[in-house]
């Protein structure tokens, strides 16, 4: 079924906090951990929707809290009434649209069966973790940073029209708006130094490391690009380890993620991964718990991106 209608609802601000700044935080591990528990230790999606919106309000108040307005970007598809969370910064003339839309994103529902704290309350916490270190950085004059948290991005709604993502990035285009980059946090939690813990699609494991100890940026070839610029600034600004691929979107694990729906847009879109499948072996089971996840490397990545992000903001 496809939609029926959307709008979008302002939820207000709570009082404002402090200016913060993207530089590293002592108790950024301790936070990351504390929201993936909230959001991601039941399974939440339209199956199970009072959870669902258990997880949104959650999202909602935490950014409410750091002094955003929340925008609930709302839709019905196949009878579910949903929604993605946004909120923003940006250095924009009054009554002008903004020159360059940098967006960081991730989703925030489970896949059927599972709670889903890797996939994907890794990457929704560090949306949130990053919207507080931002909030109090201008970005260069006409650009606005998006922080986006999306809703239906597992199946069955995986690759279709239902998707958060496809809906988001839809409307950007209808709007004639012009996304620099999209950033999609999707599980990144997981890291092991054990040998021949990672896995690659075939015919790529020969350029790769068989430790699963890194962090990846994946597009497609359109987006080789925005790949090679973000893995670069990360390698300059982390010493966490970290590999890249850019394929033709054949080749397996490409496309499994958001930055697929701005992709079909026409926009530039990179995944910052763990690599899912490829490494974690609580992918998709009801074993995919809070308990699994590596918050202190979880961290490392999460200030490097902190730091990429900051200089593309910053950056006319």
């Amino acid at each position: 079924m496809s939609t029926l209608f959307n709008t979008t609802v302002v939820v207000a601000a709570a009082a404002l906090i402090a200016p913060a700044s993207a530089a590293p935080q002592a108790d950024l591990p301790a936070r990351l951990a504390g929201h993936v528990r909230q959001i991601a230790s039941s399974e939440h999606n339209t199956g199970s929707p009072a959870a669902l919106e258990k997880a949104a309000l959650y999202l909602e108040a935490t950014l409410a809290a750091q002094g955003y307005a929340v925008r609930r970007d709302e839709y019905t598809y196949d009878g579910h009434r949903v929604r993605n969370l946004e909120v923003s910064i940006a250095n924009i003339a009054p009554g002008k649209q903004p020159e360059r839309i940098y967006i960081v994103g991730a989703h925030y529902d489970s896949a059927p069966g599972t709670p889903g704290a890797n996939d994907n309350g890794s990457g929704s916490a560090a949306v949130i973790e990053l919207a507080r270190m931002f909030k109090g950085v201008v970005p260069a004059p006409g650009n606005e940073l998006r922080f986006v948290l999306f809703v239906n991005e597992e199946p069955p709604y995986f690759g279709g029209e239902g998707m958060g993502s496809r809906h988001h990035a839809r409307a950007l285009k209808a709007r004639g708006q012009h996304v620099e980059a999209a950033l999609i946090l999707e599980t990144i939690g997981y890291y092991s130094n054990a040998k021949n813990s990672q896995r690659y699609p075939p015919g790529v494991a020969a350029f790769y490391p068989d430790q699963g100890n890194f962090i990846a940026f994946v597009g497609t070839l359109g987006s080789s690009s925005l790949v090679r610029k973000t893995v670069s600034a990360f390698r300059k600004a982390s010493s966490f380890p970290a590999e890249s691929l850019a394929a033709p979107s054949f080749v397996k694990g490409v496309t499994w993620s958001d930055h697929t729906s701005y992709n079909k847009e026409g926009y530039e879109a990179v995944m910052i991964t763990d690599t899912a499948t490829m490494r974690y072996p609580h992918y998709h089971r009801s074993t995919d718990t809070p308990d699994k996840l590596d918050y202190a490397s979880m961290a490392k990545v999460v200030d490097g991106m902190a730091k990429v992000i900051q200089a593309m903001v910053q950056d006319r």
